[in-house]
């Protein structure tokens, strides 16, 4: 299956995804979830995975957005795992190293389902405008755990927070397509299964 639409209600969110693995049903992604930043990084990585996203968020944002970054993220992993389905005839690992101007990330992944999250990360500050540069770590980590999946993040360098994070989620997001890419064969696994 690689078209997965869930939905997720809370007293603190609600959150609706509609998944496209391969952009094959949804022409083009739409990603309203309140906060603008978070909006430009999943923009960012739909268009570099090819994944199209239609997404759309409330959250108690007047507290603050890690309720809604989380929920997000729980959700947006949720409907990969179910996209990816047994994830026969695909390659299964994807890495890329990603420049972002001065910054320079690297993502490598492995869908099998053994979630862990490396994440070897600093910012130089701890806000990009009103977003906390902590919640990055926070989506990441709800994502590998709901998506039960392996990846590494690490930022070599760089001096801008801003072109940093976009490294990060590009690096991620080209991982993510060299993963998926449908190979000749079965399962890659001495198992017969992931």
């Amino acid at each position: 299956m690689v078209l997965v639409k869930k939905d997720r209600v809370t007293r603190e969110t609600n959150i609706s995804i509609t998944l496209d693995l391969y952009g094959e049903y949804l022409e083009k992604s739409k990603i309203t979830t309140g906060i603008g930043f978070l909006d430009h990084m999943l923009e960012l990585f739909s268009f570099h995975s090819g994944v199209n996203l239609e997404l759309f968020a409330e959250g108690d944002l007047e507290v603050d957005f890690h309720h809604t970054v989380e929920d997000i993220a729980i959700l947006f992993g949720q409907a990969f795992e179910e996209a990816l389905g047994d994830r026969k005839g695909m390659a299964r690992y994807g890495e890329a190293t990603i420049p972002m101007e001065e910054a320079l990330s690297q993502a490598v992944l492995d869908l099998a389902r053994r979630p862990f999250l490396h994440y070897e990360v600093n910012f130089p500050v701890e806000k990009i405008g009103n977003f906390d540069t902590e919640l990055i770590e926070e989506f990441f980590r709800a994502l590998v755990f709901n998506g039960l999946f392996t990846l590494h993040l690490r930022n070599f360098y760089g001096k801008n927070a801003h072109h940093i994070a976009e490294s990060l989620f590009k690096a991620f997001a080209h991982a993510l397509r060299k993963a998926i890419t449908i190979t000749e064969e079965d399962v890659l696994s001495t198992k017969g299964l992931l």
